[in-house]
């Protein structure tokens, strides 16, 4: 041993640093551990270390590493003679490329007597440039914990399975494409995680990992999980993260954690469940159909549908959902909403930010499953009113109190008061007349249909800058409106108004909307119908942006006014294109078209085009923005085509008020805005080359199955036309190779089209038989950061399943869905 050291300190060729490197602190030798990975020279000091006093080198039982070393070749063959190693770290990303990204390590393998590291039980691999599993590694007779993340393995050994004493496996971040039947021989493996590789399918074995309590299946191609894993959740699983492919996943009376690729996390305690219970979710984009907004509500989520519908739970789960944070709403409280079957409710929500992400979840606790949607309402102040009488005040404007007198009712009943404040400044641009105040709008609802057998009593701040001392009694006016918003009434004739130095206070039986107005104007119910419509308005911008790499990729996106500066800022390095549109207004919830023009259409078929026309849903707080790729019919080999994209109103929402309903109908009131699109001078390109796939030469293929969606022949053709550069990023991550990749780009070197063709066509070609080779697509698309394109992918494919499932509803082989529970929610 001594011999092999001193012919690897040997000063030589390429080892002038080596010997040069600065003595070793004894600090760095903390008892049995050993921690140079922070030394930007550890492998080095490492070797000193080793010459100098081998005895305590060889009792070091902690060893960290940092494999982005120079010199970790000539270390690792130090490592097999550390014989009481417990814990051993060779990981990367201690360094940064000129943009300031981690660095994988250079480690690729391991030396073979590593294997006989009888002591160690905990092994780290992470951010390296493994392909293969090194051999050594399967014969570490106490190993316990290894983590491989952020590697290139795309497989593991079929003998993986004898690591008989590993508890902890993590394999995140690799290309796998598929597992050893092996793994199921793991019986004291606890936690796995598998996440964001390129798996299409699990092994059955995979199910008798019964002592495992968290598996991590999300970010992988996976259209199903095996029976057998179900069966396993069924005994032990607690945490499953699934993958964005799987809908479904299994309970039983032992309960579990359960996280949706989306994001959703669930948590089902012990015994909510007394028989294994089958969960089946999706998440829907927000519609009117599915969304129930009440006026003054801002959506924060996509719609999350769990079944089966009404199944009542022994114990309450708890729900996360990711939601937007209104920054920007003041005074108000964030709940989820929930169908009941009979009605929609409010749960009791918490709002948590994630400790990594920093991103908000709106928490609550569920007995039954149904839809759930998260909103943004009015602060809501609610209490039991018993015959005896009680006072209700507001938390938004503690002055706002309404008292209930003994008699009130003789059955107790639920009372809910909410309040919009609005400023003076506000009251004054909506009407135009600096002498207009309004006090804020006060809304009392209760669970029962019958008046109050006494009278109710309700304080109300005065309209700003009024007090009893300078109040003309007779500019006051007291409004009453329906629940709906529709019709405002000056009831002031009719109660008893009294007044105090700061309140205005009367009586009612019936509860409603109440405002108080402080104007010169005799007809003030329209003025205030008027101002309460414009209250629920959002002001908004259109945008329509072109990729600068790719001018046929349209960003179309509508912006609340004051969120239009900061995205423009984030997009304007990718795309270009005009000024933002004028502000016009928009309900949430409210339905709008873009429609291209002038020579410009869409290029291809899509779910959400009606009649040529893009449909959206504005919701202030989601994106309202699409990605998609135009074409025309203008020979555009000798001149550009200008051309426009317009925006037109579509549906309104069903509770906004009738007089804006009349006012939006008619083509003149439906247009909203128009901004110019221009598609320059084609250059020569694929469809000028000989032959459809520019002299290449394959049969016809698709890839995908029936009930996943096809890509077409054409599909990729239309791919093809848009990586652009990208083409080897993707190329790698579909799991070529570096010499595939180069000699397909020295193949075709004059010629980045042809590279482009060779890459995608082959690819499809090997993979045209395996009907998870799409989802891989979508994968390495989204990794190689084309986003835009892996959309548009997805929307292709759910455009096939769509007309599968028609074609099979239409043939009645269509299987028993919950039809009555969607139909009890729909509108």
């Amino acid at each position: 041993m001594d011999r092999e050291l001193a012919e690897l300190l040997e000063p030589g060729e390429g080892r002038e640093e080596l010997s040069g490197a600065p003595g070793l602190p004894g600090s760095c030798l903390a008892g049995n551990r050993l921690s140079l990975d922070v030394y930007p020279d550890g492998c080095c000091r490492l070797l000193r270390l080793f010459a100098g006093r081998p005895g305590e080198v060889m009792r070091v039982e902690f060893l960290r590493l940092s494999t982005n070393d120079p010199f970790l070749g000539t270390t690792l063959s130090i490592l097999p003679h550390l014989g009481n190693i417990r814990s051993l770290v060779l990981k990367g990303g201690h360094a940064r490329d000129e943009f300031g990204s981690c660095l994988c390590g250079s480690l690729t393998s391991l030396p073979p007597a590593m294997g006989n590291l009888s002591c160690l039980t905990h092994l780290d691999l992470s951010f390296n440039s493994l392909s293969t599993l090194p051999s050594c590694i399967l014969h570490l007779p106490s190993l316990r914990v290894l983590l491989l993340s952020h590697n290139r393995l795309v497989a593991l050994p079929e003998d993986f399975g004898s690591l008989s004493k590993l508890t902890f496996f993590s394999a995140m971040k690799n290309q796998l494409r598929d597992l050893p039947r092996s793994i199921g021989e793991l019986a004291v493996l606890q936690d796995l995680d598998l996440s964001e590789n390129s798996l299409e399918f699990l092994p059955e074995e995979v199910g008798n990992l019964h002592n495992c309590t968290e598996l991590d299946l999300s970010g992988n191609c996976l259209s199903s999980i095996p029976d057998s894993l179900d069966e396993s959740s069924a005994r032990g699983l607690r945490r499953l993260f699934l993958p964005s492919g799987e809908n479904s996943f299994t309970v039983t009376s032992e309960g579990c954690k359960v996280v949706l690729a989306c994001g959703i996390h669930f948590y089902f305690p012990p015994g909510s469940a007394s028989d294994p219970l089958q969960i089946h979710f999706q998440t829907l984009a927000p519609d009117p159909r599915w969304v129930k907004l009440r006026h003054h509500d801002v959506l924060l989520s996509r719609v999350l549908e769990l079944q089966p519908h009404g199944v009542r739970f022994h114990q309450e789960v708890q729900i996360w959902m990711p939601c937007a944070f209104p920054q920007t709403l003041h005074q108000r409280e964030v709940v989820v909403r929930t169908f009941s079957g009979q009605s929609w409710s409010d749960l009791t929500t918490r709002v948590e930010q994630q400790r990594k992400s920093k991103k908000h979840v709106a928490h609550c606790s569920v007995l039954h499953f149904s839809w759930f949607l998260v909103v943004s309402r009015l602060v809501q102040n609610e209490c039991k009113v018993p015959s005896e009488g009680t006072l209700l005040f507001s938390s938004v404007d503690p002055n706002i109190k309404v008292t209930f007198p003994p008699g009130v009712t003789e059955e107790p009943r639920s009372v809910r008061l909410q309040v919009l404040p609005v400023s003076a400044e506000e009251i004054q641009e909506l009407t135009a007349d600096a002498g207009c105040r309004a006090s804020s709008l006060l809304c009392l609802s209760q669970d029962s249909l019958m008046d109050f057998l006494q009278p109710v009593r309700i304080q109300l701040p005065l309209p700003p800058g009024l007090t009893g001392l300078n109040l003309d009694w007779s500019r006051l006016h007291l409004l009453h409106g329906d629940l709906e918003g529709q019709t405002w009434d000056d009831i002031t004739s009719q109660v008893v108004l009294e007044f105090t130095h700061l309140y205005a206070v009367f009586e009612v039986t019936h509860f409603s909307w109440y405002w108080l107005w402080y104007s010169t104007k005799s007809y003030i119910g329209g003025i205030a119908r008027k101002v309460y419509e414009r209250l629920r308005l959002h002001q908004v911008n259109f945008i329509a942006l072109q990729r600068r790499k790719d001018p046929e990729q349209v960003l179309l996106q509508c912006i609340p006014k004051h969120k239009v500066d900061p995205v423009l800022k984030k997009l304007q390095d990718r795309y270009r294109g005009p000024e933002p549109s004028d502000v016009v207004e928009m309900f949430e919830g409210e339905q709008f078209f873009a429609a291209f023009e002038r020579g410009i259409s869409i290029d291809m078929e899509r779910p959400d085009c009606v009649d040529g026309r893009l449909s959206f849903i504005f919701y202030s707080h989601l994106k309202n923005m699409k990605e998609i790729y135009v074409t025309s019919p203008v020979d555009r080999k000798g001149q550009a085509v200008k051309g426009q994209v317009s925006f037109y109103r579509g549906r309104v929402p069903e509770n906004i008020p009738e007089d804006a309903s009349r006012r939006r109908k008619g083509p003149d009131s439906l247009w909203l805005a128009t901004l110019p699109i221009k598609l320059p001078r084609l250059k020569p390109h694929l469809s000028d080359s000989p032959g459809p796939l520019n002299g290449f030469s394959f049969p016809p293929l698709s890839l995908g199955s029936a009930e996943s969606g096809y890509l077409t022949q054409g599909n990729l053709l239309s791919i093809a036309r848009r990586l652009g550069p990208d083409w080897q990023s993707i190329g790698l991550n579909l799991g070529l190779s570096y010499q595939q990749i180069e000699r397909i780009g020295y193949n075709n070197r004059e010629d980045l089209d042809k590279q482009i063709l060779d890459m995608l066509f082959s690819w499809a070609q090997q993979n045209s038989g395996d009907p998870g080779c799409v989802g891989r697509l979508i994968t390495a698309l989204r990794d190689s950061g084309r986003q835009d394109i892996a959309e548009e992918v997805e929307t292709i494919l759910e455009l096939g399943r769509q007309k599968y499932r028609d074609s099979i509803h239409r043939l009645g082989l269509e299987p028993g869905t919950s039809t009555q529970d969607s139909a009890a929610a729909a509108p």
